[in-house]
């Protein structure tokens, strides 16, 4: 949309769905310019993913990693913040339907729309193991899953029969990704240091954390170097890693895995979920919308400036969005992808009409913990492990933090889990309808809003689509596939 034809009367509108990282950073290179820029998310807080198993695990508190949005954004005059579920993207009309908390409906217009809604869980066409075995996406997984994790040695503690306390403590983590190993690392710390002297009946280093991957390596986009030292290292801590390993089936007490030795039963009331994404619901939406079919990943093509094929003022950013280049689906493609966005509608509001330059995304490196004191890390070419690669790694991901309050407070937590015995100060069972691992997810999950809550079923859509509706229908419709699973 050229500048001419805009109405002189008014600023140009720029609607951005999502406040994770694309969003804010689109946001953030929109500062100062003459557009009127409103953020809508389905939360109120900026979510660091990356370190979202640190609260699952007690290192960490919520609000250090999740910062209010409206705090973000905050000293930029010219963006509103605003908090609804986008259910429905008209293009033609250039309307963006949403629902508020309390099922009001919004119609949003725009001149330009930033997509950037991210990615759930995908678990290869078995929706019905996410109750057995949840993953973490948001604040409220970490939340459900240290409850879960912590509920099981409590459970363990009061069992008289010690078949069950080793049903209790023994955790399965499927996906040997960064997720995945970051995660049984932790578990590996929590039952072999925090916990062995808070227990009576039961001996916390007993319990069975096992990492299982249909992959032949762990970290499977690092390098071979990288991906020998970090299974050493979780078997040297007790983990016990299984590659070529595929989970088949599962329910409340146990996990069916197939591996080159055949079909295995593993008795285990905790599994946990780190094995491959899906694209948000939103990028079917504007797949149909431009009249093709998402991938089987669920996510949307883009043109190489990132706009939606035939819809110049339409762009898509981060998990959602297929590049001819398969960029990793990780916080840092998402983040130069928000700010290249942000430039390129700054300057065409600005007057410049010329073809923006392809994006290119420049990889400043791959890193994941495997416990304390240990990491491994590929920066631009070197292959760091151990005591340097953590240092390295908490640099980066506390730099990332937003807000210094937030970064001290993390340093602080993270200085005290390494001096004092690897202390963790934030071990709280906050899902108290139960935590028993055998009873349904949806019992145990607090509430939130998303698209299982009441609120997504009470949501309305435009005049002639029901928001929800059409959100059930494309997520039932979108297919299942696994993709690369790397940290920031």
């Amino acid at each position: 949309m050229s500048t001419a034809s805009q109405d002189a009367t008014r600023r140009p509108k720029v609607v951005i769905v999502g406040g994770g990282f694309g969003g804010v950073q689109a946001a953030q290179a929109l500062k100062g310019a003459d557009v009127d820029v409103t953020v809508v998310d389905r939360t109120n807080h900026h979510l660091f993913q990356p370190l979202l198993y640190q609260v699952a695990t007690g290192i960490l508190s919520p609000g250090l990693i999740a910062p209010a949005l409206r705090r973000v954004l905050k000293k930029q005059r010219n963006v509103r913040t605003i908090l609804a579920e986008v259910g429905e993207i008209d293009l033609e009309s250039k309307v963006v339907y949403a629902a508020a908390p309390d099922g009001q409906r919004m119609e949003l217009p725009y001149d330009y729309l930033v997509v950037a809604a991210g990615a759930t869980h995908a678990y290869f066409g078995h929706p019905e193991w996410a109750e057995h075995a949840p993953g973490m996406k948001t604040i409220e997984d970490a939340r459900l899953l240290r409850s879960r994790i912590l509920g099981s040695y409590e459970l363990a503690e009061v069992s008289s029969d010690p078949a069950e306390q080793q049903a209790y403590m023994t955790f399965v983590v499927v996906g040997a990704g960064p997720t995945g190993v970051e995660l049984a690392g932790q578990l590996a710390e929590l039952a072999n240091f925090v916990l062995p002297r808070e227990y009576r009946a039961i001996d916390t280093r007993k319990a069975k954390i096992i990492l299982i991957d249909a992959a032949p390596a762990v970290l499977p986009p690092f390098a071979e170097k990288l991906q020998k030292y970090t299974k050493k290292t979780l078997e040297e801590k007790g983990v016990e890693v299984r590659l070529n390993c595929m989970a088949t089936d599962m329910d409340a007490d146990s996990i069916t895995v197939k591996g080159p030795d055949g079909e295995e039963k593993i008795v285990s009331r905790t599994k946990v979920w780190a094995a491959g994404v899906q694209a948000s619901p939103l990028a079917k939406i504007l797949a149909q919308g431009i009249g093709t079919e998402p991938d089987r990943a669920g996510r949307v093509s883009v043109d190489p400036d990132l706009t939606l094929p035939g819809h110049r003022d339409v762009y898509a950013v981060g998990d959602m969005v297929s590049t001819i280049d398969r960029l990793p689906g990780v916080a840092q493609v998402a983040m130069q992808q928000g700010t290249y966005v942000g430039k390129q509608i700054a300057a065409r509001v600005a007057g410049d009409e010329a073809t923006p330059a392809p994006f290119s995304y420049f990889d400043k490196g791959s890193m994941a913990t495997i416990g304390a004191r240990e990491a491994v890390a590929d920066v631009r070419g070197a292959k760091v492990t151990g005591w340097f690669g953590y240092l390295i790694w908490c640099y980066v991901h506390v730099m990332f933090l937003i807000g210094w309050g937030n970064r001290l407070g993390t340093l602080y937590n993270w200085v005290r889990a390494l001096h004092y015995a690897r202390l963790r100060g934030h071990r709280l069972i906050s899902v108290t309808a139960s935590y028993d691992p055998q009873d349904d997810a949806a019992t145990a999950r607090p509430e939130r809003m998303d698209s299982t809550s009441e609120l997504a079923d009470k949501k309305p859509g435009p005049p002639d689509t029901d928001v929800a509706g059409a959100r059930e229908a494309a997520t039932k419709d979108t297919a299942k596939e696994k993709s690369p699973d790397r940290a920031s």
